[in-house]
């Protein structure tokens, strides 16, 4: 049957290479699209069934990403056009910019401003806009995370920063690369952003408009200095802006030319005179003002993330929260808006109603820093730094309207004036009282599977199969597995995981999957190879995609899944990342997370196996029973190989049968250095995948997989939190720490007695052990205890008056009593 299968395809492949050439079938307008005979999608370039004019009207393009400010002139590779061809670059159907077709004969398209990130279609005409036949997809990147080469440097940040407070002032300097500028001469530009209209109605829009330029026609040397003079009206009202240096030939302000762009930053130097005259006084009447408009704005709070409750848990939360660019433990910590903070993380996902974001801040111990006890403490944002679908308009437009209402406002309050409490009051820290940590579960090595819920086995058949099924919120993960193939070239009778791919709702489908290069993982989006040579995160639909290596992968879904996939000793490792929200909502491979190991493995027909009480073959047939079928699967099928050995062949290799255990003994060349290196716990996982694939470097990365994991679970371990503990008035404390332990002491200032516990400690109930601490002072404490002592003297003589009267009636009574007889 298999060998009907494969002529069978042959034939149609040498019928569709065919047809294509008699029928010319055309991709021109039908990319990603099969065609009756030929093919218009990624995978016909592997699969040679590609239509004969794909590469000309589906072209790549070089560079494929750039600023979303746009400016960026990339190369439209395999298209050929004429020295008289007109170019007219469309974006997302309607942006138009001009191309060019350069001495050479290859096309050239300019990115547009764009007020979004992510991949964004584009369509070229080479008829001057009459027809769009051609299309392409161009990478829209946050200027925050633009790569420094491609970006104007601003000289000394301080200097930019705080320009025109006092002290502060002198020439500012600003560096580019020339070769990102074609041209000889360049003009420097100002630009502005404002958003205007009602906050959250469909007035709210944001604008950047050119400002002035600040030098003209200068030679393209890649430097420039200027002595900033304050603005006029109505220029200085701008108070957010970038700076942009493109060719003197454009006019000012010209839209959409090549050029090369700054980040946006504070405007300080370029402010009116009265900044300059007296900067606090006017950095105060700006932080009034806004501290005004947020009073009448929606509470965003209310919305937003808890923070993970240490270091160790925001970094290991990677399906949730992300790196801060801005405070990067792994980049030297310069944490300018956070002092004391050696790392900050973001909420990857805007909250759903006002697309809020969340930050939170860590000290050097893994303390989480509040606003409350530093001005480096953790913020809260109501707009995310990194905008949130559908973008576009505000609060969601990337970068700039964080800057409008969480950034500027900060200079106003904090930096530029002593104001921090009216910020805070708005930003305050959120603590972890209610964060729940993710659970984590595993699929490495030949494969070894560790549940969300703990439960360790091993299912290494060959196929294709459900990771995790999640019906509730629409997740689905699959893993691909393979033959191992050993140093001799033979096969092992041992499996791996090749690849893992993976859709929540209606999001772009991701796979990861082994490269050709040794540990290198390769990511395809909706079957097409994505490349990170020029960007180490993607905003895609419905999905977020971190590579800042090739062998680490992460992606993240809106619910907070997040999928790890590490390359390591020629095998893959996946680790999924589920939030709490996926209780009870799990089957597959995975197993069921509902915090009870008992009953994680259920079957596909709803069985719960035990694993401790099933053999190694019952376990392979449990696994066997969650492949998937070609209706339901999310792989791509772009070679012969992978056509016909999980295509046209059975999910589940039903004539592949594993090695269930191996034997070892002394006489082996691989017994001295396994022992050595299988070790610990884990050891048996470490020892079967050295054995049963004869090569060290494998158990090793088994084994280097299986302590990754448990430290990973050990950081996501539920820590209590008591809450923030405020100092008392007149006092101080000494503690910032507020978790289960955690021990903070009070104290007051001179004057001031302390009433109250002296010391507190963080309980594992939630609670704080002691009272509440208060500072009174030394003779309002003595009056108070003299009052005190006044009156318990004054109830014991009342009391000695009562009882001294009543021994007199009882001794006249006696008296009476003693007459009468």
């Amino acid at each position: 049957m298999k060998s009907i299968e494969r002529s069978s395809l042959l034939g149609l492949s040498a019928l569709l290479l065919c047809a294509c050439t008699v029928t010319a079938l055309t991709c021109a307008g039908h990319c990603g699209q099969n065609l009756a005979s030929c093919s218009c999608r990624p995978t016909c370039v592997s699969l040679q069934s590609c239509c004969a004019d794909y590469r000309e009207f589906c072209p790549d393009t070089s560079p494929y990403s750039g600023t979303a400010f746009g400016g960026t002139d990339f190369l439209v590779l395999n298209a050929t056009f004429t020295q008289d061809s007109q170019l007219v670059c469309r974006f997302n159907g309607e942006t138009d910019t001009e191309g060019y077709v350069d001495s050479d004969g290859h096309g050239h398209c300019i990115s547009p401003l764009l007020y979004e990130t992510g991949w964004i279609t584009f369509q070229i005409s080479a008829d001057g806009g009459l027809m769009f036949d051609r299309q392409g997809t161009w990478l829209s990147v946050h200027s925050g995370k633009l790569d420094a080469r491609f970006k104007v440097a601003l000289g000394n940040s301080t200097q930019w920063q705080y320009y025109g407070t006092p002290g502060v002032g002198g020439v500012l300097s600003l560096s580019w690369d020339p070769s990102q500028v074609r041209a000889d001469t360049v003009n420097v530009e100002l630009w502005g952003y404002s958003e205007t209209g009602k906050p959250y109605s469909d007035s709210w829009t944001g604008s950047w408009q050119y400002l002035y330029s600040l030098g003209r026609k200068l030679p393209n040397n890649g430097s420039f200095g200027f002595l900033p003079q304050p603005a006029e009206k109505p220029f200085s009202d701008w108070e957010l802006g970038a700076i942009r240096v493109g060719a003197a030939s454009h006019a000012d302000g010209a839209q959409n030319v090549h050029a090369v762009w700054s980040e946006d930053h504070a405007l300080a130097w370029h402010l009116d005179g009265s900044f300059r005259r007296d900067s606090a006084s006017w950095a105060r009447d700006k932080c009034a003002s806004w501290d005004a408009l947020e009073r009448s704005l929606p509470d965003f709070l209310s919305e937003t993330p808890d923070c993970p409750c240490t270091l160790a848990q925001a970094r290991a939360d990677t399906g949730r929260f992300h790196t801060d660019y801005g405070c990067d433990m792994e980049k030297g910590s310069v944490c300018t808006y956070h002092p004391g903070s050696v790392h900050c993380v973001r909420a990857i996902q805007a909250s759903p109603m006002y697309a809020a974001g969340q930050q939170c801040c860590y000290d050097s111990t893994g303390t989480q820093v509040l606003t409350a006890d530093s001005i480096g403490g953790s913020t809260p944002d109501r707009g995310h730094d990194w905008g949130s679908p559908p973008y576009k308009r505000p609060p969601r437009v990337p970068g700039a309207s964080h800057w409008v209402y969480d950034v500027i406002s900060f200079y106003y309050c904090c930096l530029w004036s002593d104001n921090c409490r009216y910020y805070f009051a708005h930003r305050p820290s959120s603590d972890c009282r209610t964060y729940r940590a993710p659970k984590a579960g595993v699929v490495f090595g030949d494969p070894h599977i560790i549940t969300f819920d703990g439960t360790t086995y091993t299912f290494n058949g060959q196929g294709e199969y459900y990771l995790v099924r999640s019906p509730s919120n629409n997740l689905t993960i699959q893993g691909r597995t393979e033959r191992v193939k050993m140093e001799n070239g033979t096969l092992a009778k041992a499996t791996r995981l090749s690849s893992v791919a993976m859709m929540e709702k209606g999001s772009d489908v991701i796979e990861v999957r082994l490269g050709n290069r040794q540990n290198h993982l390769e990511v395809l989006r909706n079957e097409q190879v994505l490349s990170f040579s020029e960007q180490s995160w993607m905003d895609l639909s419905g999905v977020f995609v971190f590579s800042p290596i090739p062998q680490n992968v992460t992606v993240m879904f809106p619910s907070g899944a997040g999928i790890e996939a590490r390359g390591r000793g020629d095998t893959l490792a996946a680790t999924v990342l589920l939030p709490a929200e996926f209780f009870n909502d799990t089957l597959g491979l995975l197993g069921r997370m509902n915090g009870d190991a008992a009953d994680d493995l259920v079957s596909s027909d709803g069985q719960v196996i035990s694993s401790e009480q099933s053999s190694a073959e019952d376990l392979f047939h449990f696994g066997a029973g969650w492949l998937i079928s070609n209706e339901t699967s999310l792989f791509t099928y772009d070679s012969d190989h992978l056509l016909d050995t999980y295509f046209f062949a059975p999910k589940h290799d039903p004539d592949f049968v594993p090695a269930f255990s191996v034997e070892d003994g002394p006489e082996d060349p691989l017994q001295g250095p396994m022992t050595a290196l299988c070790s610990g716990e884990g050891f048996a996982l470490c020892r079967y995948d050295t054995l049963v694939s004869r090569s060290l470097e494998v158990g090793n990365a088994t084994r280097a997989t299986f302590r990754a994991h448990a430290a990973a679970v050990a950081d996501l371990e539920p820590v209590v939190s008591c809450g923030w503990l405020a100092p008392p008035s007149n006092g101080q404390k000494e503690g910032t720490r507020y978790l289960q332990g955690a021990v903070v002491k009070f104290s007051c200032n001179s004057g001031y007695v302390l009433s109250g516990s002296a010391e507190r400690t963080c309980l594992a109930n939630g609670q704080w052990s002691g009272d509440a601490t208060h500072c009174v002072q030394d003779n309002v404490l003595g009056i108070v205890l003299g009052s005190v002592f006044g009156a318990i003297t004054l109830v014991t003589l009342i009391a000695a008056v009562v009882l001294h009267s009543r021994r007199q009636e009882r001794r006249a009574a006696e008296v009476a009593e003693t007459d009468d007889i």
